[in-house]
């Protein structure tokens, strides 16, 4: 007979360090440790995003390609032939 093999308990290799915690509100802008230095300089006028350049929100906005108009899709995207559908339902198998 074999002794009882006495089972410890599972102690995982990795541990975390307390909880993590998300920031309710973003840091301050600052330019990237490596970016040239006239872009350093000039950063504080970039990082403001100008309302004059942003495009004008007056025409459809599509969530689904499906709602979008005919004239943006194209027909051949958007049909399989059956050799294609195969191939795809075979995970390729059916090429060789």
């Amino acid at each position: 007979m074999h002794p009882s093999v006495r089972v410890l308990a599972h102690k995982p290799l990795i541990s975390f360090i307390g909880k993590r915690v998300w920031p309710a509100t973003a840091g301050p802008s600052h330019p990237h440790p490596a970016a040239p230095p006239e872009w350093q300089k000039s950063f504080s006028e970039r990082a403001v995003p100008d309302s004059s350049l942003r495009a004008p929100q007056d025409h459809a906005v599509f969530l689904e390609f499906w709602d979008a108009p005919a004239r943006f899709s194209k027909p051949s995207s958007r049909y399989l032939e059956q050799v294609e559908i195969d191939a795809i339902l075979s995970g390729g198998a059916s090429l060789r």
